[in-house]
């Protein structure tokens, strides 16, 4: 059988359909209908969003195109209101590890593209992994995010096997305790494996959700090529219980409002089928240049600063309980605007080259990257910097590792488990970040952030257990979770 048609039978199943989730007309129709909002029926969907209530397509689209300077800075206000409320002060840290660049399909904007001759092709072995894994947590990684091109070298069995590599290289006190996966679309079948072998956050984004650009930009003859294998790759993860999904779209490609709105009917989607529980994560990369790719250079929808500003707090403001992450795509300058507007996850420390820890910085190695970061610190000046913006840095995996995912982290979210796990949590991983990692500099600016949320702490006994943690941490003890 030829790699192209590997999921021909499948395929069936969304051809058979006589539409999609996705409506292009309504949405440009709900855009369309409140071009210039009031006052009034901007806050009366602000009112809404501060009960962390879900918005719909048209309360959101009332946001998109609110021009007005006064309640846009009112929906920056309640974004970074609402993100304290959900996520604390905490920003959970992770940095991805690219294991394959070689790719079947020919995807217009991306430096992994088949036709791309520029781009040095590899895939990593198992020892490669290793090596790279190690030097990740000599840094102080503890969370990732694996990341495969689709060619018959990252076979469903290959996946599997990288993913247990990564969970068994240990290094001195560290260890990565959670790896997300950003792979191609799968069968029910192959995401059962992933189940079985541990995976975090199944991740895959839609590049974006109009019908037509989807079709631009992705060649009929590849399987990428195929929009509705695409659009329902959560649901068949869900199916096979993988309850820990996230979506996300490349802003750039298409007009951001449209692709907003997108994103809030996938979200809804998710929830109506299965039981409230939608997407766990939502990633906003941007279109960066990319060796060999003409196409950032002439994106007629590349989104401005100030729009990206926006789009953030309005996703903040529409789904209160889901994850955001900023991606090292973006400038320091435009994580440290955008962050405090409703992010709760971001990388650092970054690199995109297949093989790039252990050759390279970021940007270094651009035949083997799928394009150019904008955020080239290292840890741990990001880290140092976070804690002097007032914000606490975790590398927490317990409630993945508890298995509360799914239906239980949505209970659990909207309750104060915040600050009665999350926060206690984000403060131990930093305190083992501090002890084993961490510069002068960042030590001194960690411990204080670690004083200031501890005085945060209202529960009597949780904060006496996390003081007991921390003197057990000062004599060697690693990985003590609330």
């Amino acid at each position: 059988m030829k790699f192209l048609d590997k999921y021909k039978e499948y395929f069936k199943e969304y051809d058979e359909m006589e539409k999609d989730f996705i409506d292009d007309e309504k949405i440009w129709e709900q855009l369309n209908k409140h071009v210039n909002p009031s006052k009034e029926d901007v806050k009366k969907v602000l009112e809404k969003a501060e009960k962390k209530i879900r918005l719909e397509p048209e309360e959101m689209a009332i946001l998109i195109q609110n021009k007005d300077p006064e309640t846009i800075n009112e929906m920056y206000k309640l974004a970074s209101k609402l993100k304290k409320d959900v996520y604390g002060d905490r920003i959970v840290f992770f940095a991805p590890l690219y294991i394959s660049n070689k790719c079947v399909n020919n995807c217009k904007y991306c430096g992994f593209r088949k036709e791309n001759g520029k781009i040095q092709r590899k895939t990593l072995t198992m020892e490669e992994i290793e090596e790279e894994v190690k030097i990740m947590i000599s840094e102080g990684q503890k969370r990732t995010i694996l990341v495969y091109g689709e060619s018959p070298e990252t076979t469903i069995d290959f996946i599997c096997d990288s993913i247990r590599q990564v969970y068994n290289t240990k290094f001195e006190n560290g260890e990565i305790r959670r790896a997300n996966i950003n792979c191609a679309p799968l069968s029910r079948e192959e995401l059962k494996k992933l189940k079985e072998v541990g995976i975090g956050t199944y991740q895959v984004f839609q590049e974006t959700y109009h019908h037509e650009t989807y079709r631009k930009m992705h060649p009929e003859n590849t399987i990428k090529g195929h929009y509705r294998w695409r659009l329902y790759s959560q649901d068949r993860a869900m199916d096979v219980g993988l309850d820990d999904v996230g979506i996300g779209v490349l802003f750039g490609l298409y007009d951001w409002r449209f692709e907003l709105m997108g994103l809030l009917y996938h979200t809804i989607h998710l929830e109506e089928k299965y039981n409230g529980v939608g997407p766990h994560t939502i990633s906003v990369p941007r279109i960066e240049p990319a060796i060999g790719t003409s196409y950032p250079s002439e994106a007629k929808y590349a989104v401005r600063d100030e729009d990206f500003k926006k789009l953030v707090a309005i996703l903040r403001l529409s789904v209160p309980y889901t994850g955001i992450i900023l991606t090292a795509r973006e400038k320091p300058e435009v994580r440290e605007e955008v962050l405090p507007l409703g992010v709760s996850q971001i990388d650092a420390g970054t690199r995109i080259g297949v093989g790039g820890y252990k050759k390279s910085r970021g940007n270094e190695l651009p035949e083997k990257e799928q394009f150019q970061l904008g955020d080239l610190r290292s840890l741990d000046v990001v880290i140092g910097e976070t804690c002097k913006m007032g914000e606490l840095p975790s590398f927490c995996t317990a409630c993945y590792r508890a298995g509360r995912t799914g239906e239980e982290f949505m209970e659990v979210a909207k309750s104060s488990f915040v600050h009665n796990f999350c926060m206690p949590n984000a403060i131990l991983t930093l305190k083992e970040y501090l002890l084993d990692y961490a510069s002068e500099e960042t030590k001194k600016a960690g411990e204080e952030a670690i004083k200031k949320h501890l005085d945060k702490l209202k529960d009597g006994k949780t904060k006496e257990f996390v003081l007991e943690a921390l003197n057990r941490m000062e004599q060697g003890e690693r990985d003590i979770r609330v």
